[in-house]
């Protein structure tokens, strides 16, 4: 693992962003694609860039069970404000968290990456060390799913919801087997809520009890995070 410590998140996406231009310009036609807080520098330092991704593919992690893309709380609508409506790439894949059959859409993502090998996959990292909605528990040979969310995890999530009780259940996710597909791997995070977290990813046990922790077996990962994330980390990076 190459460990990068930063001063903050605006600084951590200026090296997120460089891992970006790294890996399209060496070649990289498929990018991996995560949500949340945590790679909004990361997509604003595209933004502002003339990085061209139109001739280029993305997958996102996952999506919300029940929102569709016209809901400002759908992975979708944050992809689009956040990335797509600046920088489009020629193909972005989503899973339809609308689909009438689950089984049919998990079978149809598994097919997207498939098809689509990725290149450069963007993550995040939950408090409890999941990765897109993989919760811990889950198993390394999975790939798409349908998870149920843990409380922690809905919680977490409630402050971007006006209720905590409109905040999905559950979620279509990539799974671990589908992530670890990926040529390169950049997890980011930030503030000292995930300094535990990062502490068990890069120097804790190989377990499904800290999904993130499969990194670890991954020839090519980057892990950017400000000193609060890496600020129980015993090594020195």
């Amino acid at each position: 693992m190459n460990v990068i410590v930063v001063q903050n998140a605006e600084e951590g996406g200026r090296e997120g962003y460089k891992i970006f231009r790294n890996a399209k310009e060496n070649g990289a036609t498929v990018f991996g694609l995560a949500t949340g807080s945590t790679p909004l520098t990361t997509y604003a330092e595209l933004c502002d860039s003339d990085i061209d991704f139109s001739d280029c593919t993305s997958v996102n992690l996952d999506e919300y069970v029940g929102l569709g893309p016209d809901d400002d709380q759908s992975y979708a609508y944050f992809m689009q404000h956040n990335l797509f409506n600046q920088k489009p790439f020629a193909h972005s894949y989503i899973p339809n968290g609308l689909a009438n059959d689950i089984t049919k859409e998990v079978s149809r993502y598994d097919q997207v990456l498939a098809d689509n090998p990725v290149d450069l996959q963007i993550l995040g990292i939950g408090r409890n060390g999941h990765i897109g909605f993989n919760e811990p528990g889950t198993p390394f040979n999975s790939k798409t799913h349908e998870v149920q969310l843990t409380q922690s995890t809905i919680d977490a999530n409630s402050r971007f919801f006006a209720n905590k009780e409109d905040v999905p259940r559950s979620a279509l996710s990539m799974g671990m087997a589908s992530i670890m597909q990926a040529k390169s791997i950049l997890l980011e995070a930030y503030g000292d809520a995930k300094a535990d977290a990062i502490a068990q990813t890069i120097e804790g046990p190989v377990t499904e009890n800290v999904p993130a922790s499969i990194l670890q077996r991954h020839p090519n990962v980057t892990i950017i995070v400000d000193e609060a994330a890496a600020s129980k980390l015993k090594g020195q990076y």
